[in-house]
This record gives structure tokens, C-alpha cells and sequence, in this order.
């Protein structure tokens, strides 16, 4: 697949500090209170998400996991709705039903996201076989952790999607923890991706910090689902920069060695790709900050529309159930 041009190369920047500046006030948000339960940030992860996210069509699905803010940000989800819904806003995507965990917005083909670990890997393979199915040329782009591949629904999901030949692209987020156990600890293979041989499909390994060698690569996976040659298997190692999640959980806990943490923050794929679009011409150090500027402006933006966002009426809490515990109420 030949590289994205420079306007495509130019919203794969923007969309990857629209992950970073929206997660910044994610956590802004959490630290004050304003968000219950927990959140999953996916600062350090961006380029990966971007850069598989754009090498799909725009009618294409794609499922995420519960570090699952960036993902839809990536396929090009609007932020408003998506911060409402965290705030658990009646504006939100889901009504404010969802959460920080369990965003859906289907207007980008992202069919939603699970707190339960490994949970979308059978969801994607579903959508996948619909799309096969009905003959709309779509594929699923699944994304999962590394935690995730130790799970049955990850070798039950890739064993069903190799024996059907579905159009899906299971993509591994190795980031080396699962919570605070390193991925190390927990498997005696080093590569997530070498697991596809058991299923007879392709396995690769990509650089999860350069968004263009991830798109390449999930772009050429992509065609050969829409080809009809079945799912491959993406690894794509990267890093999470904060904790697993938000909260003072982790405050006493030492489980990353700090030399770890600062040779990945060297190698930030903000910065990478900013050098990357300076060194290729695409961009200078003004259209840089402008850049800059502007998504900053679209995030303060969302905030306002989510903060100033009405709370869901309490009728709704019951509506779109199968059933309704309370006599008398109507949730057609």
C-alpha cells in the first residue's frame, strides 16, 4: 500500500492529539470528582489507534476494549457526545448510560466497547460474519490487550473467524501490562503474534509508536479481509504512559521500572510523528501550533457542550431494557 498523502498524514496528527488533549481533560475531569467510577487512559497508545483506525473505510466497524476513549476519536467520532457520555450526559452517545468504559457510536461503524476483558473479540468476529454475510465488503477491525489474548474469547474468537474465513483484523494492543502484571510474567510465548500459526492465519509485529507502519500494515490486512482471505493477526507494541487506571489505587505501587517508563516517553508518538511531517515537508513549526491551537479549541469546546448538556431524564433509566422491573412503565 503506498503512504498516505500529506492531508491524510495531517489528520492522522490531528486526530492523535485529539486522543491526548481529550484524555488530559479526562483526567483533569476525574481528578476533581466530576467522572464516577474509573477511567483508561490511552496517553502513549495514540499512534497505534490512529494509525489502524484510519486504514479503515469509513463504513467499516471497529470494536474497542475499556482503555476505550481513543478509539472512536480515531475512526472520527465527534468529542462532544463522547465527553458527555463519560459525564453521563443525556447528550452522550449512549444516552449516559455507557460511560468511560462502554462508548458505542455507530455513525464511524464503532459498534462499542466492554469493560469485561476480551469481550469484544466475539463481538468483532459477529460483525465480521454479517458483513460477509449481507456482502457489504465491510471488515471489523477489532482492538484488544495483551491481557486479553490469554483469555477464551480470544482463541475461541480467532479459531472461529480462521475456520469461517471472516472478514476481520484482530488487532493486539501490547502495551506489557495487565494491570500491574507484566506481560512477561504471564505467558511463556514473547509475542502475542505468533499465536496466529496455531490458527492458521497471518501474524505481524509492528512498531505501536509509528501510526504510518501501523496503518500500512492494518491497511494491507484490511484488503485481504475484503479479498476474502480471512482475518490476520496485528501486534502492536506499545506503552501506556499513565497507570492501568485513574485513581489512588496505584499511588503506593511500584511495578515498572522508571528506566522502562522513560525510554518509552522518549519515544512519545506525538513528538515522532510531529518530526516525522517537519522532516517530510508536510508541516512547519507554525502550522504545527496551529494545529495545536485548534484542537485545543475543539476539546474546550467539547467540554462545554458536555458540561452544559442536561442530565437523562430518570424515565430513561429503564428504557431499551428487554424488561422492566416497575409496573406501569412504559419503555417502548
Amino acid at each position: 500500500m503506498s503512504t498516505p498523502d500529506p492531508a491524510t498524514q495531517l489528520e492522522m496528527y490531528r486526530r492523535m492529539l485529539r486522543i491526548r488533549r481529550f484524555d488530559e481533560t479526562v483526567k483533569t475531569l476525574f481528578d476533581r470528582g466530576r467522572i464516577p467510577g474509573s477511567v483508561h487512559l490511552s496517553i502513549g497508545q495514540e499512534a497505534e489507534v490512529v494509525g489502524a483506525c484510519m486504514a479503515l473505510a469509513g463504513d467499516d466497524y471497529m470494536v474497542g476494549n475499556h482503555r476505550s476513549h481513543g478509539h472512536p476519536i480515531g475512526k472520527g467520532a465527534a468529542m462532544g457526545p463522547l465527553l458527555a457520555e463519560i459525564l453521563g450526559k443525556a447528550t452522550g452517545v449512549n444516552g449516559g448510560k455507557g460511560g468511560s468504559m462502554h462508548l458505542a457510536d455507530f455513525s464511524v461503524g464503532s459498534l462499542g466497547e466492554s469493560s469485561i476483558v476480551g469481550s469484544g473479540l466475539p463481538v468483532a468476529v459477529g460483525a465480521a460474519l454479517g458483513a460477509r454475510m449481507q456482502g457489504n465488503g465491510r471488515v471489523c477491525l477489532c482492538f484488544f490487550g495483551d491481557g486479553a489474548s490469554n483469555e477464551g474469547y480470544f482463541h475461541e474468537a480467532l479459531n472461529m473467524a480462521s475456520a469461517w474465513q471472516v472478514p476481520v483484523v484482530f488487532l493486539c494492543e501490547n502495551n506489557s501490562y495487565g494491570v500491574t502484571t507484566a506481560f512477561s510474567r504471564v505467558s511463556r510465548v514473547p509475542d502475542v503474534a505468533t499465536r496466529a500459526v496455531a490458527y492458521g492465519i497471518p501474524g505481524e509485529i509492528v512498531d505501536g509508536q509509528d501510526a504510518l507502519v501501523v496503518h500500512a500494515t492494518v491497511q494491507n490486512a484490511a484488503q485481504r479481509a475484503r479479498d476474502g482471505a480471512g482475518p490476520t493477526l496485528i501486534e502492536a507494541k506499545t506503552y501506556r504512559y499513565p497507570h492501568h487506571s485513574e485513581g489512588p489505587l496505584y499511588n503506593n505501587i511500584t511495578y515498572r521500572d522508571p528506566a522502562e517508563l522513560a525510554a518509552w516517553q522518549a519515544r512519545d508518538p506525538l513528538p515522532l510523528f510531529a518530526g516525522h511531517l517537519a522532516e517530510a515537508g508536510i508541516a512547519d513549526a507554525a502550522l504545527l501550533a496551529d494545529i495545536e491551537q485548534a484542537i485545543s479549541a475543539e476539546v474546550a469546546s467539547a467540554l462545554e457542550f458536555a458540561e452544559q448538556s442536561p442530565w437523562p431524564d430518570p424515565a430513561e433509566a429503564h428504557r431499551g431494557l428487554y424488561r422492566t422491573p416497575i409496573a406501569g412503565f412504559d419503555h417502548a
